[in-house]
Formats: structure tokens, sequence, C-alpha cells
């Protein structure tokens, strides 16, 4: 079965609104992992926005307590590596966003961001950290990803999103899933993520067969404001058990 990991940015986002420290990303976590999460995901950004460093290091300690997967997403920046190395997360997923973007919206372009990445993955492998590229849903640019030394790709999955509904929605989980299958001759893993949601999960869990985790934050979160934490939860581990 696909796992699930929880993004707990918009919680962040909220609890920035206000300086009293409600609501809690540890609870927050807390109550993600006891309804059946295999673990949380953060994307510090560089002006805090929403997950701040000092939430990086109390979430690494919970999920260490916990002993659940701490997957934390970024641009490798020099600041960025450096939190990754102070709390040696699971996993960390490489993503290509520029500081000031609202959120993710492209894949690595490894002909040109490889030679880069490249000591980066090595530096962060040989900490005994997984390391995940997040790359287009375009099955020619997968195999760059194996070559680079990373052990996963993440999909973005926005396309399929907006694609999803349409006439368009058949020819974007095929190309989920010829990015999977070709991920997966390279010797990658593969997981997924971007704006998917309880409709549009359960058909890409069902054409990407091979699909490892999924991280889900923005509409989780949003259903979350509906039915609790708790039920939402559970709601996403159905939407990604087979058969659903």
């Amino acid at each position: 079965m696909t796992r699930l990991s929880v993004n707990l940015n918009k919680v962040a986002l909220l609890r920035n609104q206000r300086d009293v420290g409600v609501p809690n990303l540890v609870h927050a976590a807390e109550a993600s992992i006891d309804a059946g999460a295999s673990g949380i995901t953060v994307h510090p950004r560089p002006d805090e926005r929403h997950t701040r460093f000092s939430d990086v290091h109390d979430l690494s300690a919970f999920t260490a307590e916990r002993g659940v997967e701490f997957n934390i997403e970024g641009n490798p920046t020099e600041e960025f590596l450096k939190l990754v190395h102070q709390v040696v997360p699971a996993q960390c997923t490489l993503v290509p966003d520029a500081p000031d973007q609202r959120t993710s919206d492209h894949g690595w372009d490894l002909s040109l961001d490889g030679p880069r990445l490249r000591p980066i993955i090595a530096d962060l492998r040989d900490r005994g950290i997984r390391v995940s590229l997040f790359m287009d849903p375009d099955p020619t640019t997968v195999g760059a990803a194996a070559g680079v030394g990373a052990d996963r790709i993440e999909i973005y999955t926005e396309p399929y999103a907006e694609a999803f509904g349409t006439i368009n929605q058949d020819a974007m989980a095929e190309a989920c899933a010829a990015c999977a299958d070709e991920a997966e001759r390279t010797g990658l893993g593969v997981n997924a993520g971007h704006d998917l949601n309880l409709e549009n999960l359960p058909t890409l869990c069902h054409r990407v067969s091979n699909l490892l985790e999924v991280s889900i934050g923005h509409a989780l979160i949003a259903d979350a404001l509906e039915f609790g934490l708790h039920a939402t939860v559970k709601a996403y581990l159905e939407a990604l058990t087979p058969g659903h």
C-alpha cells in the first residue's frame, strides 16, 4: 500500500498569523501519526513564512521518538543543507523552487542542474539520508535522476490534478505511470505530490501501481478544517487503499 506523509506547512502558516503558538505543529503531527499516517513532511522556505527552522528541529525529535519517517523538502541552498545536516531526516526531497515562489511549480532540469546536484546528493546519502528529486511527469527526464545518484523521484502531480475530470485526465495519468515505470526500470523508487486530494488520489494510485509514498498538505489540511484531522487522515488512507 502507498504510504501517506502529511505535509504540515499549512498548519504552520495558520500558526504564524498570530504569535500565540497555536495550532501546534507537533500536536498536528501526533494526531496525523495516531490516525495512521506513515510520516511527516515539511518544506521550510528561507523566509520561514510557514514552517520555521525551529519547527524542523521539534518535528525531528517527535518523529525520531515515534519511529516514523521525516521528510524535509526544499531547494538545496547552503542554509537549507545546514538544517538538513543538523537533523538528518529519513528523506530529503530536493525541489528547484526560488525563494519568492508561492509554491513549487516545476521539476528539476537535470541537464542543467545535474552537475550541481550530484555532490550534494552523494553527501546526503553518505549521511544516511534517502534522496528524492522533484521531477516533472515526463518519462524522458527520469533516467537522469538515477544518473546523479538519487534514490527516488517525486512526480510533480499538479498537471495531473489540473487535468483530472477533463478529457486530458487519462493522458496525464498515463504520463505519471510512464514516469514511474521508467523510474523502476532505472532502480529508482517513486513518490508523488502536489495538489493531490480525495477525488484524484484513488485514480492515480490505481494507475501508478508502484507508487511508494505521497506527501499531501494543502487539500488534506483544508479537509481537516471540515472533518477534523484524525478523520481526514483516515479518509486519505482509505483513498490510498487498493480497490477503493
